[in-house]
């Protein structure tokens, strides 16, 4: 397959395994940076949007890794738990909602970005995003 080299978020070895790992893509039609986690879960690597179904402006990943219990992505705030593979809300406030996805491609032991509606920014957080949280945050 042949890969943008410009897209290359990071490799394999590098998405952790009981966490998320954080990075900054461009929406081409809007212009809007948004931020993306990748997640590991029966082998395979996934892509979304690090953004909570609950409140959309709410961020799974506030920089240092998203919570993580039994291949489960946990949104702190409200409790919420969405599967690492399919982006299925399993529990909470926003149960039966899904993830928006981020289309990967994993090549030669790297992870690229091959979604059509996004071009890759930046490892890391976005540098302009706000988390703004709600008052009736669950802590885990």
């Amino acid at each position: 397959m042949d890969v943008d080299t410009d897209d290359r978020i990071v490799s394999v070895d590098e998405v952790p395994r009981e966490t998320t790992f954080l990075f900054t893509v461009r929406e081409i039609s809007t212009d809007e940076e948004r931020e993306s986690i990748l997640v590991r879960s029966n082998g395979e690597i996934t892509g979304w949007l690090n953004y909570c179904q609950h409140f959309t402006h709410i961020r799974l990943d506030k920089g240092s890794g998203a919570e993580m219990r039994d291949d489960e992505i946990v949104c702190t705030n409200h409790g919420a738990m969405f599967e690492a593979d399919t982006g299925r809300c399993t529990f909470g406030p926003c149960d039966g909602a899904y993830l928006e996805d981020i289309e990967i491609t994993i090549d030669d032991g790297s992870v690229y970005l091959t979604d059509s509606d996004y071009e890759f920014v930046s490892v890391g957080p976005n540098e302009t995003s706000t988390d703004l949280t709600s008052t009736s945050n669950i802590e885990f």
